[in-house]
């Protein structure tokens, strides 16, 4: 009896692991994970697939080289309209296609300076004002790339948005159709009410426009671009999609709808989804299937770059001087754009992080061109459902039956079916058929039916090395895994200690470095100091640009947590001074870096939205964190702290700073730096710190001659002290501006010290 009791339970959860994918695939029963696992499958079949591109596209750069002979980004409108004309007069190029919007007047000429002069200083010269005519057409640089574009094959680019306070600028080309074009028939598309176009002028010279707005998935990765988007009743072309169309000589784009044999019910139809490919009234005719809200998938063709092996790419500035052979670029379609680090172009896909977006324009284009964009068939979900059912019933079947050897070879038998099957209908039929969800059913069934026990008592423990991995030191996570239940990610209030490190210049640092020594920069900076941090038992919270975030008592509590993360703070002062030495033999910029601590009470837990949650802390003594990190900018300290962490830790050696009011606070705060731990503070630092605390006292106490021989004093011995420097300061202006009656000696900070 007990043993058809267990061969009926087994069946049953099955069963129901088979439904609950067969509800997952239909969308009923959505989970992050599977998305997560499908997205990763993807970028799989972009990554084993050869490189690939299509010769008629080439790129042309605006990279270091570029900007070296050229000058700075952005280039007066004079070298684009002379760029323009090489390409298509010179080289005879098909199409171009600008990854750059021009959507506020050229200024760099001085022509705006001259006229002031023709109006005022030199309005009673006339030769000067007789010469303006000729000067104004000789420098408007603006009307020369107007009249340049003019008749030629060029596409300009623009970027929609839905800020609520933007306001629109420039002018939108024509759209390719409106909805009354459209009858009664209505789809979804992406929507937008904002638009950063280019001037009127050459927009209306320009032959078309497109929009290049990215459409990141939820994890951040561009795996699909919108080819149409919405604006009014317009419908406007991507800057993919109309270069493609010019170089195609295609005048109209037309919406192709689906087809519901035997059914002539319009709102069927409507509800059906209505439209599953655009097509291009070229020769012969481009049909170019689309995802819901007229999205394509990119087909990266190449490991992106001019090192990537794939499209050409050529300097713009070698195009302006002409040094190219014409065959090189004769023919070809163009698309201008930049992979310079300082430009900001580079976009995250499934190759890579860094993946320049001009050449996600290309890879468009170039699978409009050889009719091979990637698809998710309108039968999708069923073909996904029934495979799940009929793949899940077998495998069940099979493994119930099936020792432990046999079970292995039977599960592995049937991955390796399911996805040869998928790869060649992707391959074959350029059709993605989504595979996480009967890859995880696959492996849920064969967990189940081989490790149930294992499976059941080991999930909690799973659990907690799964959440909290990423955020703390595993020597935490084995102290959590004791007793996984006394650990969540639900939020509560507790006392941290919470702390903000930043990388002083950082925005000079960046505009030094080319873009892979930056990389190595940040990277070798950011994993010493997380080393460091996790090493002494704190939780890294996220990575802010060149910023850490990171706290002490949580998931954890730590009783010492002020004590762990002040001295996680001073070490990394350490730390950092001997990565600058590093730095500067490597022909770098010297690191220096302000740390920021404060303990007070947070709330701490899983915070974000549906789509991404992240373990994270939030609250008051978080933003005053944060303010502490940007005063260290002020005095010139590497470390500041907050009353509440001073208190906290009295075993270390402390300089009061001053007392503040940061931005965001009424009441005035005392911050500290501190030295050292008390006990190894030597007479001569001890009496430094004395004299210190005097001048401060002074000062307070409006003893401007006292507290000035002091700070004097105490600059003899650090020469370089910016706090004193700036007490010296303050002492200079209020000798010459009487205080008001009720003084309280405290600074007050109006801006939060970001870089």
């Amino acid at each position: 009896m007990q043993k058809h009791i267990n061969k009926l339970t087994r069946w049953g959860i099955c069963v129901l692991l088979i439904i609950m994918a067969a509800l997952q695939a239909n969308g009923n029963l959505p989970t992050t994970l599977i998305e997560k696992v499908d997205y990763f499958i993807y970028d799989l079949r972009m990554r084993w697939e050869p490189t690939s591109f299509n010769p008629d596209i080439v790129i042309v750069n605006i990279d270091e080289k570029s900007l070296q002979e050229v000058g700075q980004w952005p280039w007066n409108r004079g070298v684009v309209a002379d760029l323009i004309e090489r390409l298509t007069d010179d080289y005879h190029v098909k199409a171009v296609g600008l990854d750059i919007v021009f959507s506020e007047p050229d200024s760099s000429t001085g022509i705006q300076v001259l006229e002031g002069l023709a109006q005022k200083e030199l309005k009673e010269n006339a030769g000067f004002v007789a010469k303006m005519p000729a000067l104004r057409k000789e420098l408007d640089f603006d009307d020369k790339l107007a009249r340049t574009l003019a008749g030629r094959p060029v596409v300009l680019g623009y970027v929609f948005s839905n800020t609520p306070n933007d306001s629109s600028k420039g002018l939108l080309p024509t759209p390719a159709f409106v909805d009354a074009d459209l009858g009664e028939r209505s789809f979804e598309s992406a929507i937008y009410t904002k638009y950063t176009a280019n001037l009127p002028e050459l927009q209306k010279a320009a032959i078309a426009g497109g929009f290049f707005n990215p459409s990141p998935d939820a994890d951040g990765v561009i795996r699909g671009i919108p080819l149409l988007a919405k604006h009014g009743a317009g419908y406007y072309e991507a800057l993919s999609l109309a270069t493609a169309r010019i170089a195609l000589n295609a005048s109209k784009v037309k919406p192709v709808f689906l087809q519901a044999d035997g059914i002539n019910s319009q709102s069927f139809l409507n509800n059906y989804g209505s439209i599953e490919a655009i097509k291009l009234n070229s020769t012969p005719n481009k049909r170019i299937p689309v995802e819901p809200l007229l999205t394509a998938l990119i087909h990266y063709k190449s490991k992106g770059g001019p090192n990537g092996g794939g499209f050409a790419y050529v300097s713009a500035s070698d195009v302006l001087k002409k040094r190219l052979a014409v065959d090189k670029l004769k023919e070809k379609i163009i698309l201008i754009g930049t992979t310079a680090a300082g430009l900001k172009d580079l976009r995250t896909a499934p190759l890579g992080l860094d993946y320049p977006g001009v050449e996600m324009h290309a890879n468009v284009i170039a699978s409009i061109l050889d009719g091979d964009v990637k698809q998710r068939s309108d039968s999708t979900r069923g073909f996904e459902v029934i495979q799940v059912c009929v793949i899940g019933l077998l495998l069940s079947f099979a493994l119930s039956r099936f020792k432990a050897l046999a079970a292995v070879l039977c599960t592995t038998a049937m991955l390796v079916l399911v996805i040869a099957f998928n790869y060649w209908m992707y391959q074959s039929f350029n059709l993605v058929q989504p595979l996480a969800t009967v890859l995880l059913l696959i492996a849920a069934l064969f967990v189940f039916n081989i490790t149930w026990g294992y499976l059941v008592e080991s999930r909690k423990l799973r659990g907690v090395v799964r959440r909290f991995g990423e955020y703390v030191a595993p020597e935490l996570v084995a102290v959590m895994a004791e007793e996984p239940d006394s650990y969540t990610m639900e939020g509560e209030i507790r006392e941290l200690t919470v702390m903000f490190s930043d990388v002083r210049g950082f925005t000079t640092i960046s505009e030094s470095l080319s873009a892979a020594d930056l990389r190595e920069y940040i990277n070798i900076y950011l994993t010493a100091m997380s080393e460091e941090i996790r090493g002494n038992r704190g939780t890294l919270d996220k990575y802010i640009g060149d910023c850490v975030m990171a706290f002490w008592g949580a998931p954890v509590r730590l009783e010492d947590h002020a004590r762990l993360a002040v001295a996680s703070a001073l070490k990394m002062q350490s730390i950092a001074q001997g990565l600058s030495v590093d730095f500067v033999k490597r022909g770098w910029p010297a690191l220096k870096i302000g740390v920021g601590l404060n303990t007070g009470e947070v709330r701490v837990g899983d915070m974000g939205s549906k789509i991404r949650l992240a373990y994270t802390v939030m609250g008051d003594a978080v933003n005053l964190s944060s303010r502490l990190e940007g005063i260290t900018k002020v005095y010139g300290v590497g470390v500041v702290v907050g009353e509440a962490t001073k208190t906290a830790v009295a075993e270390f050696a402390y300089r009061e700073l001053d007392r503040v009011r940061v931005k965001g606070k009424t009441r005035p705060i005392s911050i500290f730096e501190p030295i050292a731990i008390a006990t190894s503070i030597d007479d001569a630092q001890s009496a430094l710190l004395e004299l210190w605390h005097q001048a401060l006292d002074d000062f307070r106490a409006q003893q401007w001659d006292l507290a000035e021989k002091s700070f004097r004093s105490y600059l003899e011995v650090r020469a370089e002290d910016l706090a004193a420097q700036v007490f010296l300061e303050r002492i200079a202006h209020y000798r010459q501006n009487p205080l008001p009656a009720d003084w309280d000696g405290v600074a007050t900070f109006v801006s939060k010290f970001s870089e």
